[in-house]
């Protein structure tokens, strides 16, 4: 990788770092298709594009028993490791989930209460790599949330992933159906003979996914539009540059398409990352895709005048994923708003979290963290207020509402707070009297 200066970036360069974007647009004529035939047609529209899209021929939709045999047949280490994840990712969402409440404000009972969503349909990618973390990361905080019915979609294979289907077992979710891409969105969002509907699908997916997800949202809920996977890393002088270059090049191999930035203020720990990420990238099996990721104009390693200048790239960047490998990391932290999920010190690699240390890895790309959070149990929770009012409650409001009222022009809400009061002012003196005494 080459060091280049942030002073120096045109705008073509700053457009291809700050500007990224899914890659939908390529493919959303034919998604549409793909939605449409499956929301009209049902299973047939399905299994034929399980046909087209995967090669394969597929005989019951439904493989939700395949799931709980996986789960005996894997190999003991890796259950082992599917259960501690996925205990440690319910145990941080637990800490998630909010209490109801309800307070006295002069009469004005107020509170809010939270429930979950009936269904929920969950995306666990299949292709160049099974994601068993994906399905924990999905269907552990729904669980959590109280969702009654948790659905996973999964690609079909000739042998899906064993290891992927353990931890739909393992995540307890309710059924299983062996649909991919567009056409396992479409099921999810409108139902067919098989696939009951949800209310909101989430999980990452790739760009057919992703422009799936664009296509039925407002018919259902979504989590977000996701694109490729991003990293970055902020560094100063401390930073081990091989533990660095790590990360990038882990983060790399998951698509040609990802995005892995490195930001230091000290020009000698730039050149040694880019020599590190150059060195490791050629050891890994996937070496072709990390080089490809590498080659992405959203990739590289940057030089800044100063840590503020690097705080100040990090920001425009808004990162999925970023780590601050610094001596005053906290600082760091503290002057950064816009990332998906923060990593701190030598010793956190991102593949903690990608995995087990319980955060949720489904989290907003493209800049997406300048506007929201990844998945957590509020993504599969509804709110709702609750309110009481006294008659003492509402007499002192009762002015005030009645004249923003008919400033608006909507006079019978205003009748409504003074229909309570019939024959007496909101004083709780009779109006007669009044005009007796006048």
């Amino acid at each position: 990788m080459n060091v280049r200066d942030i002073a120096d970036l045109g705008p073509d360069e700053r457009a291809a770092l700050f500007e990224r974007d899914a890659g939908i647009e390529a493919v959303r004529g034919d998604v549409r298709d793909i939605v449409d035939r499956v929301e009209t047609e049902g299973d047939v529209a399905v299994r034929e594009f399980c046909r087209e899209f995967d090669g394969v021929e597929v005989g019951n939709l439904d493989i939700t028993d395949a799931a709980e045999r996986a789960y005996d047949e894997i190999d003991e280490g890796v259950r082992e490791a599917i259960e501690t994840a996925a205990e440690n990712i319910r145990e941080f969402h637990e800490r998630q989930v909010p209490d109801d409440w309800r307070e006295d404000f002069d009469g004005r009972e107020l509170g809010r209460r939270y429930r979950p969503l009936d269904r929920v349909g969950v995306y666990a990618p299949g292709g160049t790599a099974a994601y068993p973390s994906s399905v924990l990361m999905g269907v552990v905080p729904a669980k959590v949330a109280g969702v009654d019915h948790v659905a996973v979609a999964t690609p079909p294979a000739d042998e899906i992933n064993p290891v992927t289907l353990a931890a739909i077992h393992v995540a307890d979710a309710d059924v299983v159906y062996s649909i991919g891409g567009a056409q396992a969105i479409s099921a999810l969002a409108y139902g067919t003979e098989t696939v009951k509907a949800v209310q909101k699908v989430v999980g990452p997916g790739n760009k057919w996914v992703t422009a799936a997800k664009a296509e039925v949202r407002g018919d259902v809920e979504i989590d977000f539009l996701a694109g490729p996977s991003e990293v970055m890393v902020v560094a100063d002088d401390t930073a081990d540059p091989a533990f660095v270059a790590a990360d990038l090049v882990a983060q790399a191999e998951h698509d040609p398409n990802a995005s892995v930035v490195a930001v230091t203020d000290d020009e000698a720990t730039a050149e040694a990352i880019a020599d590190e990420v150059d060195k490791q990238a050629a050891e890994r099996e996937r070496a072709d895709i990390i080089a490809d990721a590498l080659d992405n104009d959203a990739s590289g390693v940057f030089l800044a005048r100063s840590m503020s200048e690097a705080v100040l790239f990090a920001e425009e960047y808004a990162a999925e994923h970023l780590t601050i490998q610094a001596r005053d990391d906290e600082e760091l932290l503290d002057r950064i708003s816009n990332a998906g999920s923060v990593f701190l010190g030598p010793y956190t690699p991102v593949a903690a979290g990608d995995y087990a240390s319980g955060t949720n890895h489904v989290l907003p790309t493209n800049g997406g963290a300048r506007l929201y959070g990844g998945l957590s149990v509020d993504s599969f929770l509804r709110s709702t207020t609750v309110q009481r009012l006294d008659r003492e409650g509402l007499d002192g409001l009762a002015e005030t509402v009645t004249t923003l009222a008919e400033a608006e022009g909507l006079e019978a809400h205003a009748a409504s707070v003074r229909k309570r009061f019939d024959g007496e002012a909101t004083d709780g003196t009779t109006e007669a009297g009044d005009d007796a005494d006048e």
